[in-house]
Order: C-alpha cells, then structure tokens, then sequence
C-alpha cells in the first residue's frame, strides 16, 4: 500500500493502517529516540516516548504528505525525546543538540575533545547577532522553554522557536567549519 493511501485511511480512523505504520516505522523511531536520549531515560521511557511519536501521528495523520512520512516521524522523534528530557528537567547540552556529539568513554582524548568543543561552541554563540544570542543561552545554560523565552523577551512563541532552530544551524555551519562534525562528535 502507497503511503498516500496510508495516511487517508489512518485520517478516516483505520487503526490497523496505523499498525502497519508502526511494526515499518518503529525501529526508525525508536533509533533515533535512543541517540537523543542516550542513557537519560530508561528503556521503559523511551518505549512510552516512541508512542507518543506514534500517537502524534495518528492525531496529524491529515497534515502529513505523502511522500514525506518517514521525514515527519524523524522529526516528531527528535522533537518528542527532546520534549520528553526537558519534561524530565534533562536539557541536552548545546554541543549534543547542534552535532550530536556525546562523549560516550571516559578516557583523556574524550574528554579533552568534550571540552574543546564546548569552548568553541560557547565562543560561537556569543558571535550569534541579537536577539538569537540572548534566545540560545536562556534556552541552553538557563534552561528556559521557548515560551518563557518569548514572554520575557516579548516575542512571539513561534519567533524564538524559529531563531533557535536557525541559530543552531548557523553554529552547526560554524562547528563543521572548524572541523566538528557528525563524524568526528562521537567517539
């Protein structure tokens, strides 16, 4: 079955289309919600995050084109483990948010590695133009939400989201740049 028919009948309420989706899509998924929360969350956790991506599909089935569900289910993933850490009180660090990077050993070049990349980014960040400068640091060293974000500095909620997600490729650009990249951040 093509995946535009996939998504009208999942519209029209057929659960067990949304089953097929699911035993296709769930190792996808659940993969990426691993990488993102690494070892933060329990297996438990990241089983009940998985299904609130799934679920978020059911409810939007209507929005997704065809064509486009397995971009849709990466991103709803990646946006659903990160909800799911700042539920948690757990925010990624700027570094692993911008490359992924996580320092999975223990041993002196990790580290060095580890620190090295947090200086450059920290010195990427205090290049960004204002307001984005002041958004990423209440975002990732004051742990604020977007929303509060956009209530104190009064902006818009759909502002700040949209300078966070392009500040971050302006310092994804400028790590890659300095040699840091998917690669070379994980060790």
């Amino acid at each position: 079955m093509n995946e535009a028919k996939l998504l009208r009948r999942m519209k029209r309420g057929d659960t067990s289309t949304l089953e097929r989706v699911i035993e296709a899509y769930a190792p996808y998924v659940a993969a990426i919600v691993a990488n993102i929360c690494g070892t933060a969350l329990t297996t438990e956790d990241i089983e009940e995050t998985v299904s609130d991506v799934f679920y978020a599909l059911w409810q939007n089935a209507g929005k997704v084109q065809a064509g486009k569900l397995k971009a849709y289910l990466g991103a709803i993933a990646r946006n659903t483990a990160k909800n799911k850490l700042r539920s948690l009180h757990i925010v990624l660090p700027l570094e692993e948010d911008v490359l992924h990077f996580s320092a999975t050993e223990d041993d002196p070049e990790s580290e060095a590695l580890k620190k090295e990349l947090q200086m450059e980014a920290r010195s990427a960040v205090e290049a960004l133009p204002e307001p984005d400068r002041e958004i990423i640091k209440r975002y990732y060293y004051l742990y604020q939400s977007a929303a509060d974000i956009a209530r104190d500095m009064k902006l818009n909620p759909s502002t700040v989201t949209t300078k966070l997600s392009r500040s971050r490729d302006r310092l994804r650009r400028h790590l890659t740049e300095r040699g840091y990249n998917h690669e070379t951040a994980h060790l």
